[in-house]
């Protein structure tokens, strides 16, 4: 699907026009979206608006590392939006063709953000500041404010596992663990680049119209900034709660071999002398003493009796 709209001179705003319109050079700047555009809707891209076939090419393979290129009358910018489905992130690809005369987004999947400042802009408000930089700084900044709450949700969740309250088990919990790594590590292959392309943008001397709001870009790469440094913390708190419930089954585990060892040193000298009596030999003057089994039976309790006293006494019983 592909929708139009455009801002005349007197900026107001032309809803539900088609790419003929906008082509007309009859308004002030244009926003085309490419909505999960089908190959007929794509070729428009080289055929109407005459892009560079490295672009296009980038805009068809999947999930380019964000990115811009500069090219003659326009730049070209790779981003990247996240959402959670199944227990995992999925990134998707937003591709913008920016200058000041028009605005070119392409995306192959549903793209909240782009719907979400779409409708703002035809809500028609103080459309006098909107641009086709501004609009790119929407969608970007609302791209941005997407990752807290995903975040902010895997941290609930380490906070759940770091206490478990609720007395769940090990492997459950390691299991658990494991999948927060992975979808923040996922966050990192997004927010790093991400933050990279931002970095660029702001430090570029191409992008004039980008340095004339640059606080407005800055805010945006302040936000990066500190989504990598929760992404780093977190993936590191999930390193040591990996390490900590490792060392404390570790730990549990020795005890369990303690114990056994203690048992077996203590059966191991009674099952000498069971052994020993248990022969069939006929020469073994114990064998036909009135007091023999009773007093193999005294013995054998002494001897586990003593040793665990010593056993005690060494403190393997704390």
């Amino acid at each position: 699907m592909i929708r139009c709209v455009g801002i005349t001179d007197e900026n107001t705003i032309e809803k539900d026009i088609t790419i003929r319109d906008v082509t007309q050079n009859k308004y002030k700047w244009f926003w085309v979206d490419f909505d999960k555009p089908t190959d007929e809707e794509i070729n428009h891209l080289s055929n109407t608006f005459e892009f560079h076939p490295l672009a296009i090419e980038d805009c068809i393979q999947k999930l380019q590392r964000p990115k811009l290129d500069y090219y003659e009358d326009h730049t070209f910018y790779v981003a990247h939006s996240v959402r959670e489905q199944e227990r995992e992130i999925i990134r998707d690809e937003l591709n913008f063709f920016v200058n000041e005369n028009f605005i070119v987004t392409f995306h192959r999947a549903e793209a909240k953000e782009i719907t979400h400042v779409w409708e703002k802009l035809h809500a028609g408000r103080n459309t006098d500041v909107w641009d086709t930089f501004y609009v790119f700084y929407q969608i970007l900044d609302k791209i941005v404010d997407n990752y807290f709450p995903l975040i902010y949700k895997l941290e609930d969740e380490l906070d759940l596992i770091e206490n478990n309250t609720q007395d769940r088990s090990m492997n459950d919990l390691m299991s658990e663990l494991f999948d927060i790594r992975n979808m923040l590590l996922n966050l990192r292959h997004s927010v790093n680049p991400m933050r990279d392309l931002l970095y660029r943008m702001l430090n570029s001397h191409h992008l004039v119209e980008i340095k004339n709001r640059r606080e407005y870009f800055s805010d945006i790469y302040d936000h990066l900034l500190k989504l990598a440094e929760m992404v780093m913390s977190n993936r590191e708190v999930t390193a040591d709660i990996r390490d900590s419930y490792l060392s404390l089954n570790s730990h549990q585990t020795n005890n369990v071999m303690k114990v056994l060892t203690i048992i077996t040193s203590i059966f191991a000298p009674l099952t000498l002398i069971a052994g020993i009596y248990g022969m069939n030999f006929e020469n073994m003057p114990e064998l036909t003493w009135k007091y023999g089994y009773f007093f193999s039976i005294i013995l054998m309790i002494v001897i586990a009796f003593t040793m665990f006293l010593w056993f005690k006494r060494k403190g393997w019983f704390k």
